[in-house]
């Protein structure tokens, strides 16, 4: 039964990256790899309560992802409706690529360590369409986008679900997290970027803007949509209740204001900057694929698969920085959180204290690794979706760099280690 979820996966994946080889859309393929491999389980095992049971508690943690997805989506399509976005392209006065690039990457970096990875990237590529007309050019910073919010997220306990896991979990905490981990997570962004810049030449084509440009409004649709995003970690940390609260609280609230705000115009303008015609807008197959990868990674960890593969690490690598290294890659393939939730469980904090080099080191590679192919992480998920970007381009052109990058804030984080042993 194992080994059929896991082929099931594999074969999954596969028409994923060659999605424009076979013309069959990754989300179709998701949403078939996932119920197919909850379909075997439930087929297999005698007990369907025990994995209807199984079923209904990961679908509660893939509910809240898409729910929280959805909110984010509406509120970015809401501001771009009304211009809001104009506020901050209209101050990017460079017209150098590279420049520009390095403008993004470092934005997405801190934007991400105060919201989260899947929220900035939502953001950032949607303002990334406001300022490049050109196609190629986007998916780079796209690229770049995936590689800094996961770096950013890195640092702080509330960028990136893993952090947050372990923030909870008392593994960490966060003045410790960001002086262990800042210089780390910012070598992660910097490598790449180094790495990049030489190849990226020329000037910024940016889109035209055409005279029926919306106005009215903007400023304050773009300030209270970025309030609402900003809002959801404190929302989190003062109620300790999910974040898609958070989000959709700030959702309603953006609504409310602009039915008031449009009530006496005329029904054709207030239905365009209506938060129905946002919703109408949104990539509906990107929220499915999301959904079909969620399941199905649920399906390898209710078999078991992604327990065994970190007992495995355990007890076939002998080094634990070694095998932090690995969870880091091997959560490029499938999700972070339940390798997370498997070490938790393996290591106490009776063997490794709150704030050791261990967590601090767990923390930056669960939260990087997944940078290194596009379906790692909810950002690059995220971005594949809004860009329509393909697996195999991003495996060529981004992934060696996402590499470097993870190597570097590697290297960063044990010669901290070794040369201010008492920094730990």
């Amino acid at each position: 039964m194992v080994i059929a979820v896991v082929a099931v996966f594999v074969i999954g994946y596969a028409f994923i990256a060659f999605e424009h080889k076979v013309h069959i859309n990754k989300a179709a393929s998701a949403l078939a790899a996932g119920i197919i491999a909850w379909t075997i389980y439930v087929l297999w095992v005698p007990d369907k309560h025990l994995v209807q049971e199984a079923l209904t508690a990961h679908f509660e943690g893939v509910a809240e992802i898409l729910f929280f997805l959805l909110g984010a989506m509406t509120i970015v399509e809401l501001i771009d409706a009304h211009g809001g976005f104009d506020v901050i392209t209209n101050r990017i006065q460079t017209r150098s690529k590279r420049t520009l690039l390095w403008i993004i990457g470092i934005t997405a970096f801190l934007l991400s360590s105060v919201l989260d990875n899947l929220t900035t990237t939502i953001v950032m590529v949607s303002l990334v369409r406001k300022l490049l007309s050109d196609r190629d050019d986007r998916l780079v910073f796209a690229g770049i986008i995936i590689i800094a919010t996961n770096a950013g997220g890195a640092w702080t306990p509330i960028g990136d679900v893993t952090t947050t896991m372990l923030w909870i979990g008392g593994n960490i905490t966060t003045l410790a997290t960001i002086k262990h981990l800042f210089l780390p997570s910012l070598a992660c962004l910097f490598v790449p970027l180094i790495v990049i810049s030489p190849s990226i030449r020329g000037k910024v084509a940016r889109i035209e803007r055409g005279a029926a440009q919306v106005t009215a409004g903007k400023n304050v649709v773009f300030f209270l949509g970025i309030g609402a995003l900003l809002f959801v970690p404190v929302f989190k940390s003062i109620t300790h209740l999910p974040p898609f609260l958070g989000m959709l609280l700030g959702l309603s609230v953006l609504w409310i204001t602009t039915e008031i705000m449009h009530r006496g115009k005329e029904h054709e303008h207030r239905t365009k900057l209506s938060v129905g015609r946002a919703l109408q807008k949104i990539d509906s197959a990107s929220v499915l694929f999301f959904l079909g990868i969620l399941l199905c990674i649920a399906a390898l960890d209710a078999v078991g698969v992604l327990e065994r593969t970190a007992v495995f690490l355990n007890t076939t690598v002998k080094n634990e920085a070694m095998i932090v290294v690995l969870i880091g890659v091997i959560s490029a393939v499938v999700d972070n959180v339940p390798l997370v939730a498997a070490a938790m469980g393996m290591y106490p904090l009776s063997a490794h204290p709150a704030d050791s080099a261990f967590w601090q080191f767990l923390a930056y590679c669960a939260g990087t690794g997944g940078s290194m192919l596009i379906i790692g992480s909810a950002a690059g998920v995220a971005a594949m979706g809004m860009e329509k970007i393909d697996f195999l381009w991003y495996l060529k052109r981004i992934s060696l760099l996402a590499l470097l990058g993870y190597a570097a804030g590697i290297a960063v984080f044990l010669g901290e280690r070794a040369l201010f042993p008492s920094f730990f």
